[in-house]
């Protein structure tokens, strides 16, 4: 994100590195296993205005992730990497929503921007204003500095969190990883009694959470 003398300065009377791509979030506790926070607000989709509440997509994973400004820099790189994968998450059925801090109207002329210039152009997942920093207070990564770090939330179809990653500003995350992560949560749900190893992929052996499983498990690798 674009940072600039006053956040460096704000940064090392704080006491933090002097980069102003390293923050720190305002606190809270960890949200993964926790009903995720309902929040409604202006979003823009399909170069129009909606009104979106987290509830609508109730029966549907949900792919929550937070970036700090629009018009950035690590920030249209993830954007467009969901957008271009978005088909791969809607098969499993999931959907996507990015939230940031900005309004609706800073989001709408960004994806009016051709991505060669720096811009998202059309996207296939709505883009969501926190302008009042409410739903970034509510998932715990709001920072001192009125942005969001990078926090991502896989929401699963009971509106639960299962999982939650959050990266400081200046790198970002994995679309491949993200879509692994929500088939392993997909399929120990329908498999309540396996669990899915270290990087499990559909298709590879998984575990039964026992001593004897385990084991067969183990001697089979």
């Amino acid at each position: 994100m674009a940072g600039g003398t006053a956040l460096r300065a704000k940064s090392a009377r704080a006491g933090r590195p002097s980069s102003s791509l390293v923050c720190k979030a305002l606190g809270g506790l960890p949200l993964v296993g926790n009903e995720a926070p309902e929040f409604t607000a202006e979003a823009v989709y399909d170069q129009e205005f909606q009104t979106i509440s987290l509830s609508q997509y109730r029966g549907k994973y949900v792919i929550l992730f937070f970036y700090p400004l629009d018009f950035t820099f690590v920030c249209p790189t993830e954007i467009t990497a969901f957008s271009d994968r978005h088909a791969d998450f809607a098969k499993v059925n999931a959907e996507i929503l990015g939230v940031s801090v900005d309004s609706q109207f800073s989001h709408l002329a960004w994806t009016q921007q051709d991505r060669k210039e720096g811009g998202v152009g059309d996207l296939a997942y709505p883009l969501v204003s926190d302008l009042k920093r409410e739903i970034s207070l509510k998932y715990n990564v709001l920072t001192e500095d009125g942005v969001a770090l990078r926090g991502l939330f896989i929401i699963d179809k009971e509106g639960i969190i299962q999982h939650s990653t959050i990266n400081n500003l200046a790198f970002g995350r994995n679309v491949e990883e993200t879509l692994r992560i929500l088939q392993a949560i997909q399929y120990v749900q329908e498999n309540p009694d396996e669990v899915c190893p270290a990087g499990w992929k559909p298709g590879d052996v998984t575990m039964k959470p026992d001593p004897k499983g385990s084991k067969e498990y183990f001697a089979a690798i």
